[in-house]
């Protein structure tokens, strides 16, 4: 890979941000590699001994890397210890024993293999979140904080992990996921940026908003599944490659357009997964005649067949394995939680609606026509009889700006605390 004066795009954006968290200026985060991103490059260069050129070349990718997992390597050297080490990294002495489970910080010895987390946040919340960078995310997450449970749970139609992340160990099982919808990636560095900041808090054993994380670490199990549509992701925010299967047909399906940034809800084949769960799918297929809809497309197409698509069979395979109190969908936009279907959910429901819709400021509502078949929720409940919801964050047309991330988080973080113990 190589990103010099005139490269574009989400990677030239992560790393713009990036260079911001370490001390440099490369002016605005737009994704557009002009001079200020070069006069920050070459600085970079010259503070790592790199060849100042402002090109990023392997070797100066290779720096930046480090920082963007969030984590180094470390070889303890002759007269190491864990506060020489923490504040060459520009860490804490905390941040590394919780990425070392077992050592002894009196005893290092020479040629120790250590992780050393940087002193700067992993999860970036003001960038294009593609599936590269979760992936990245995770495994930075995961290097962070080793103890914590990572898996996957299917592939999606182009093979991409469904990652999910469990907080906790207790027998409390909720489920929490996000990005059903192409268009609505905002809410998967929402779940991410919770899992961060929930793993900092617990390890340094501070209470967050109140709730005390030692307790809901030994007596529920969040279960997170940040990014249900990957392949959908990555082609709102990365544009369509020639080399992609499904090309030619995909240009058909939008309609002759091969701008997918401001329309595309559905995965790769077309078929909007929130509309292909069996929980009165018929009816749904029934209702897209009148809208226009017959076949794949960018929206509302509910597939040939409920769970014909390996994100939604992935979904209700992990949910069959498990035993979920409630579960949380997460979606754009509205500033509205959804809590029934078909006059199914119980009194008790309505009242745990009604403690989310205090905690968040947004309203607690009911979904009407199409919009109320065949959406994970809907499924939840129909075949459970237990609490499920859907989240509509943000205000405004999808896809929401990534300015409105911080009033999205300081919205619902309680809510994703509750929803653990409630």
């Amino acid at each position: 890979m190589i990103l010099k004066i005139g490269s574009k795009g989400t990677v030239v954006k992560e790393i713009q941000s990036l260079l911001v968290q370490i001390g440099y200026n490369p002016g605005p985060i737009d994704g557009y590699y002009g001079t200020k991103t070069f006069k920050a490059v070459r600085s970079f260069q010259k503070d790592n001994n790199l060849t100042p050129d402002g090109i990023i070349g392997p070797n100066t990718y290779t720096v930046l890397e480090k920082f963007l997992k969030g984590y180094d390597i470390y070889y303890v050297q002759k007269g190491d210890t864990l506060w020489k080490i923490a504040r060459n990294y520009y860490t804490t002495v905390g941040k590394i024993i919780a990425a070392n489970p077992g050592i002894d910080p009196d005893n290092l010895y020479i040629g120790q293999r250590l992780t050393i987390p940087y002193g700067i946040d992993l999860i970036d919340t003001k960038i294009d979140y593609t599936y590269e960078i979760l992936k990245r995310d995770i495994e930075g997450l995961k290097a962070r904080y080793p103890f914590i449970e990572v898996g996957v749970v299917g592939k999606s139609v182009l093979g991409k992990n469904l990652y999910y992340i469990r907080l906790g160990t207790g027998k409390n099982e909720v489920f929490y996921n996000a990005a059903h919808h192409a268009l609505e990636w905002i809410t998967s560095p929402l779940l991410m940026k919770f899992t961060e900041n929930f793993l900092k808090s617990y390890t340094d054993g501070k209470i967050l908003r109140g709730y005390n994380l030692d307790q809901i670490w030994k007596e529920s199990s969040i279960y997170i599944m940040p990014m249900v549509n990957p392949d959908g992701v990555n082609l709102v925010l990365n544009g369509l490659d020639p080399s992609f299967p499904y090309y030619n047909n995909l240009i058909k399906w939008n309609k002759g357009s091969k701008d997918f940034s401001k329309v595309w809800q559905a995965n790769i084949r077309g078929v909007d997964l929130n509309h292909n769960y069996p929980a009165k799918w018929q009816e749904g297929k029934e209702a897209e005649e009148a809208l226009g809809i017959y076949g794949p497309g960018p929206t509302r197409y509910s597939g040939p067949a409920p769970l014909s698509e390996p994100e939604t069979q992935a979904v209700v395979n992990f949910v069959k394995q498990h035993d979920f109190r409630l579960t949380l969908a997460y979606h754009s936009q509205g500033q509205e939680i959804y809590w029934d279907f078909e006059n199914m959910a119980s009194a008790e429901a309505r009242k745990i609606g009604e403690a989310f819709a205090k905690a968040t400021g947004y309203e607690l509502a009911q979904t009407y026509g199409i919009t109320s078949y065949s959406g994970f929720k809907d499924w939840f409940i129909l075949e459970y009889r237990k609490p499920g919801y859907t989240f509509e964050v943000g205000l405004g047309k999808n896809p929401l700006p990534i300015e409105q991330f911080p009033m999205i988080y300081q919205n619902n973080e309680e809510a994703l605390l509750l929803a653990s113990i409630i």
